[in-house]
């Protein structure tokens, strides 16, 4: 208790989330407590500048998109927050804000730290309040680009969707391990459209090979760009956020684009890796000598080296059937939604006549 009592004395007081943080740095000391409320633990958490670890993304950090991280806790989604707040303010030169709860981002202190360039912070006293931050920050400072840690509530969601109609870019986290996940948050469903009952026609049920009554999404996402962080080195990218919700209530088989980056960083070159579920390319990208990671990316070249898949469209066919045989026989194939795009038509023998309307 004497050496808990040394550092407590040494900390700054501990606000109402139990936190207290060492100015200057990115360490975060937690307090844990007795039902009288006397500090009896500490957890202390040691906060690092980590580079890099947006090469993979950081053509998507540059197109002015609203990006939302989805991850488990401890795989890096404040560190990635970080490094795209000093990406966006210093490469790009916008106008960045920080609504930092609990210091999180740009340490403790009142003085943001260097590892978030030229963004500006705005400190949170309480939980909370982010919300009203978030608001204040739009009304108050004119940014371009608004950085947020953990969305967690109805109440802050609303507030992103209020900061992405005023055409302010978002980047942030949420909790959730997955996109899927999110859609059946219903607190957080709202970040990527929320979701509604509609109850279909007798055509188009047929057509859909679905019930009449579904689920759709309500209205246009908050976030363009969805990027669910699997482990520290591995992205899943869904780029389109409206298509990939529709995709997942609709029960159609969505891919994500895989991104890599190695933990493996030699000291000139980095290697970073682009995966789809049956391709891969590699790109070594050099790093200058002020460790800022660069990451270019080729769109041709990808498309001329990845296998266009077989695309089929399903008519008054089992969609379970279906997927089970492509599993089974491992065939390159995409079941697709609209004929027009389709490769081959499965067609129930009821319907399958030439003058058959489909």
């Amino acid at each position: 208790m004497r050496l808990l009592a040394v550092v407590i004395s040494r900390i700054q007081n501990f606000t109402h989330d139990n936190r207290s943080g060492i100015p200057g740095t990115l360490h975060r000391i937690s307090a844990i407590r007795n039902r009288q409320g006397k500090v009896i633990g500490l957890t202390c958490r040691i906060g690092r500048v980590v580079t890099g670890t947006i090469a993979c993304i950081k053509d998507f950090c540059m197109m002015g998109k609203s990006i939302l991280f989805l991850g488990p806790p401890g795989v890096g989604k404040t560190t990635k927050l970080r490094e795209i707040s000093r990406l966006v303010a210093d490469e790009l030169g916008k106008r960045v804000i920080i609504v930092d709860t609990s210091n999180e981002i740009a340490g403790d202190g009142d003085v943001p730290h260097p590892a978030v360039g030229a963004s500006r912070r705005m400190q949170v006293a309480q939980p909370e309040l982010q919300k009203d931050i978030m608001i204040e920050a739009v009304e108050n400072h004119t940014p371009e680009v608004i950085v947020v840690d953990e969305i967690g509530t109805e109440a802050e969601a609303h507030a992103a969707r209020t900061i992405a109609e005023r055409g302010v870019m978002l980047i942030a986290t949420a909790h959730g391990n997955c996109l899927e996940s999110l859609i059946k948050n219903p607190t957080l469903s709202d970040l990527v459209g929320g979701i509604q009952s509609v109850t279909l026609g007798d055509d188009e049920a047929k057509r859909r090979a679905s019930q009449k009554t579904v689920l759709e999404r309500e209205k246009q996402p908050t976030f363009d760009i969805v990027i669910e962080i699997q482990d520290r080195n591995t992205l899943a990218v869904y780029k389109n956020t409206s298509e990939a919700v529709d995709y997942i209530l609709r029960g159609w088989p969505i891919r994500p684009e895989i991104r890599k980056v190695d933990s493996k960083i030699t000291d000139n070159v980095a290697e970073i890796k682009h995966e789809q579920p049956q391709d891969k390319l590699i790109h070594d990208i050099e790093s200058p000598k002020d460790n800022k990671m660069n990451f270019s990316f080729s769109r041709q070249d990808y498309v001329e080296k990845v296998k266009p898949f077989k695309k089929v469209y399903l008519y008054a066919v089992s969609r379970t059937i279906v997927e089970k045989i492509i599993e089974s026989l491992n065939m390159n194939v995409e079941i697709t939604r609209n004929i027009e795009d389709s490769d081959i038509v499965i067609a129930h023998k009821n319907f399958a006549k030439a003058e058959q309307k489909f």
